[in-house]
């Protein structure tokens, strides 16, 4: 027998608002279908021409009992009103007698066909005819009308979008008003997370499940079955770390033996084995690009780092519970193989490079590195360490060449050090001890540099003096050697003095300049950043005031200020000086307005003197955090951003460096005899201490015992320190930039980023001499090194006979045709040298590097490194073919080797 056609409240509710327009004051409705709803909806109302009619329903299987309903009904429930009853049943039209059809709606019982309801539902014209035959689906719609009913479908509603709509309204899977179909293994299993949707799912009836499970399978892929079978379950929750958990399992070796616990944890979701490896590869493919989102940052990278982790986490927990963690300790993706292989990394740290190497190779290659950034970064740091610690020792020879080594080595020793001690993100105590050991051995053997230039200074310090440098950069001479180059020719350079800034804060805030907006810059006679010796002791009353006086001297703002301004007038150029508070704006200003007005005024030349990292040393930066950023030193960027728009150089320079106190809390300062500050004092030097005397000690009578030990004070407990005789504190950097669409100012070259960090950092494949190994250059007054060959990161020129790439290119006849039409294009051999060091770097180099390939080249300088990558643009991009383009915003410029080789090495092997 065929089965009885049903009829829901809203199935009635369709075919009263249809049928009752045009009943002709017809109060009795015959079904022919029985009743599906509830005894508590056999009372409603619905609305017909805008007026609300009440409606009673009753079941009724013979003529007489609907003939005794409705004469009830007009007699006992609703005389003379016009309420409607509909009568539900199978009672054949022609066993109805005249008088009671006569009374109903179309004088027979109607028909409730749930396609044509459907249909009138979505306002479509006509419906898919798969859906015909589904009555489950049918039903399920009717059911299922949101409040304020389904979307329309327009001419044809098709199974998709009808699908699509019956799970975004039962289970909130998805957007039942979108116009496109967006539903992938991403939607489901971001679902699956849901708290509701699951729940929802579980109790649907089971051909409403299993009909949606299939559809989805179509739509999604092969893992929508295990993933609703586990919803249903009520386990939807842990769809996502499942499948994590299936890829590792059959991933690693012991997969066989794994398995059986695997296959508990899932239960009877999984329908067979056969599933695991679909269902694990969606699981991952939504992973990955969750962590790619999360990479990328942002919102939406925020939220994509917590929901990976929190996946995955999960996912070592059900691991734990099975008794798998032993067998996926290596896996690629779960949090604990990222912990195994931190420690393995950790554990390599008492030995040599070589293994620590390989195991930070292993640990970058952990789809978690990138997540777990810090981590990760702390570990590169840690190798950085262990590979200058096997780099050979060399003594330090003199004060300048022990300044700048110290600016182009050891204060990255100092910075790599400071980010260690800030511990690991995981807080796991084997690699936090490792990471302490580490340290120790690095500072047992800073140690031995700082007491090694103590002897060297005290040396140096009893005949030096500013007409007698001895190689060195004095301090007093900086604003000579540095500042008034960068004012020749009308140059206007903003000088930025931040006090106590030592060489491990300069290096990293040298890193923080945009490099789309400025270049940073060297003298052309010099291979790296300058660096000069501070005054002595290494206090700011003593080295500021010298610095800014351009002589010895000493004494607060007022010396400072007529010191700095009589200077530039020697020069024949107005000087303002700026001091903490002059420059800061009032309400509605981020800097003060006289600020402003002497930066738009060519004929000044501005200094500003910014105090945050020596105020932090007394009363900031709890435990003294290694890491300065420009956002952490107050209204440096804002004045960065002023100099910019004035188009100003920058010259970055401190007074003095720092040492931070990193030793026990319990810890208290030494008892000494005639103390004078934290580090220096007078009398006899004792144990870590050396004692300096000369014309430049400019306190205690010219004789003073200041400390080398780091570790050593004389006063109460702060975050550092400054005024002792250690590399870090008598260091001085001093670094320059210019706006990247300005002119290099002539005798300057371009410094390119790439040339910045020593060798050791960067990770060559063989230890880095150290710089004291090779005879320095001689130098003039103020340390200036005499013109020399260039050497570092750009190869040797080819040997005779051999052709470079680079000068294939240039010899092209394509190429030959394309220069004729670039004005004031650069010579041949710069475009080959460009070219050729793009290519050995692997297709990408900043703007600087490859103008100061093309300028180790020729010996002629490239002064904008930007303007010279837009002429290498016109050259080598014909009809619009990106052989080269600038990425990253600007910083970067990227060769196609292919696109190269097919435009203009056409024959030649690739």
């Amino acid at each position: 027998m065929a089965a009885r056609p049903a009829a829901g409240r809203r199935a009635v509710e369709v075919l009263l608002e249809t049928e009752l327009p045009r009943a002709e004051g017809r109060r009795l409705v015959l079904v022919d279908a029985v009743w599906a709803g509830g005894d508590e909806e056999r009372e409603f109302t619905v609305r017909v021409d805008g007026a609300a009619r009440r409606v009673h329903v009753t079941d009724q299987d013979s003529p007489l009992g609907i003939a005794d309903a409705w004469r009830r009904h007009t007699t006992e429930t609703d005389p003379g009103g016009d309420s409607v009853l509909v009568v539900t049943g199978r009672v054949p039209a022609d066993q109805l007698g005249w008088d009671l059809r006569g009374h109903a709606v179309r004088r027979r019982p109607l028909a409730v066909e749930q396609a044509d309801i459907v249909k009138q539902l979505f306002g479509a014209g006509d419906l898919d005819t798969r859906m015909v035959r589904e009555t489950w689906l049918l039903d399920a719609l009717l059911e299922a009308e949101p409040p304020g009913g389904w979307p329309r479908a327009g001419s044809v509603l098709t199974r998709d979008r009808a699908l699509r709509a019956l799970l975004a309204a039962r289970v909130g899977l998805g957007d039942m008003r979108a116009d496109s179909l967006d539903l992938d293994a991403d939607t489901l299993f971001d679902w699956s997370r849901t708290p509701a949707g699951p729940r929802l799912f579980a109790e649907l009836p089971d051909q409403q499940r299993a009909g949606l499970a299939e559809w989805l399978e179509e739509v999604t892929g092969p893992a929508a079955p295990t993933l609703l079978a586990l919803a249903a379950d009520g386990r939807g929750a842990d769809a996502l770390p499942l499948g994590a958990l299936a890829s590792a399992v059959l991933a690693c070796p012991s997969a066989a033996d794994a398995g059986f616990a695997l296959g508990t944890l899932f239960g009877r979701a999984l329908g067979s084995f056969d599933v695991l490896g679909p269902y694990a590869a969606a699981a991952t493919g939504v992973l990955t690009r969750w962590i790619a989102q999360a990479e990328a940052g942002g919102g939406a990278g925020a939220d994509a780092h917590s929901r990976v982790l929190a996946v995955l986490e999960r996912a070592d927990q059900l691991a734990e519970t099975a008794r798998l963690t032993g067998l996926l300790a290596g896996d690629r993706l779960l949090p604990s193989g990222y912990r195994t292989r931190l420690r393995s990394l950790a554990a390599a740290l008492d030995g040599r490079p070589g293994p620590a190497q390989a195991a930070l190779r292993d640990l970058a290659d952990h789809q978690l590195a990138v997540l777990h950034t810090e981590s990760t970064e702390r570990a590169r740091t840690a190798v950085r360490l262990l590979r200058w610690l096997d780099t050979p020792q060399a003594a330090p020879g003199s004060v300048g060449r022990s300044v700048r080594h110290h600016m182009e080595s050891t204060g990255w020793v100092d910075l790599a050090a400071g980010i260690l001690a800030e511990g690991d993100a995981s807080r796991d105590s084997e690699v936090g001890e490792a990471y302490h050991r580490l340290i120790a051995r690095v500072r047992d053997r800073r140690r031995q540099l700082d007491e090694q230039f103590a002897a060297v200074l005290a040396t140096w310090t009893e005949a030096a003096s500013q007409q007698a440098p001895n190689g060195a950069l004095l301090i007093e001479d900086v604003l000579a050697e540095a500042a008034a180059p960068l004012a020749r020719d009308g140059g206007r350079p903003l000088i930025l003095v931040l006090d106590g800034m030592s060489a491990d804060v300069a290096v990293e805030l040298a890193a923080g300049f945009d490099r789309r907006n400025w270049t940073e810059i060297v003298p052309a006679a010099e291979a790296g950043r300058l660096a000069a010796v501070a005054m002595l002791p290494t206090l700011t009353k003593i080295s500021r005031a010298s610095l800014l006086c351009g002589a010895p001297a000493e004494g607060g703002q007022d010396v400072e200020r007529a010191g700095f301004t009589a200077f530039w007038k020697k020069r024949r150029r107005e000087a303002v000086l700026f001091h903490k508070g002059g420059f800061e704006g009032t309400a509605g200003h981020r800097l003060a307005p006289e600020l402003l007005g002497a930066l738009a005024d060519d004929r000044t030349i501005v200094g500003v003197i910014l105090n945050t990292i020596d105020d932090a040393l007394a009363d900031g930066r709890e435990s003294g955090r290694a890491r300065w950023r420009i956002g952490d030193i107050a209204k440096l960027a804002d004045l960065l951003g002023a100099a910019l728009g004035a188009g100003r150089p920058v010259l970055l320079v401190s007074d003095h460096g720092h040492v931070l106190d990193r030793g026990p809390r319990e810890a208290g300062p030494v008892v000494a005899e005639g103390v004078q500050g934290a580090r220096w004092r007078t009398g006899p030097a004792q144990s870590g201490e050396v004692e300096l005397a000369g014309p430049r000690v400019r306190a205690g009578g010219g004789r003073v015992a200041a400390a080398w030990r780091d570790d050593l004070r004389y006063t109460a407990r702060q975050a550092g320190y400054h005024g002792g005789a250690s590399l870090a504190e008598v260091t001085v950097p001093v670094l320059a930039f210019v706006p990247s669409d300005s002119e290099i100012p002539a005798g300057w070259a371009a410094l390119p980023a790439e040339n910045t960090a020593p060798e050791w950092w960067r990770g060559a494949a063989e230890p880095a001499q150290p710089q004291e190994t090779a005879p320095a250059p001689p130098r003039g007054k103020g340390g200036r090194k005499q013109p020399a060959q260039s050497e570092g990161l750009f190869p040797q020129p080819p040997q005779p006979g051999h052709v470079t790439p680079g000068e294939q290119t240039v010899r092209s006849k394509p190429y030959e045709t394309q220069r004729e039409f670039v004005r004031n294009a650069p010579a041949g051999p710069a475009v080959a040298a460009a070219l050729d060091a793009l290519l050995e770097a692997g297709g990408k180099l900043s703007p600087a590097a490859v103008a100061a390939a093309a300028q180790a080249a020729t010996g002629k300088s490239e002064r904008n490194p930007q303007r010279f990558v837009t002429m290498l643009e016109r050259l080598l991009n014909i009809d619009g073919y990106p052989v080269l383009q600038l990425v990253e915003s600007g910083r970067t410029v990227h060769l196609d080797k292919e696109l190269l080789r097919q435009q203009f090495l056409e024959g030649t092997p690739s």
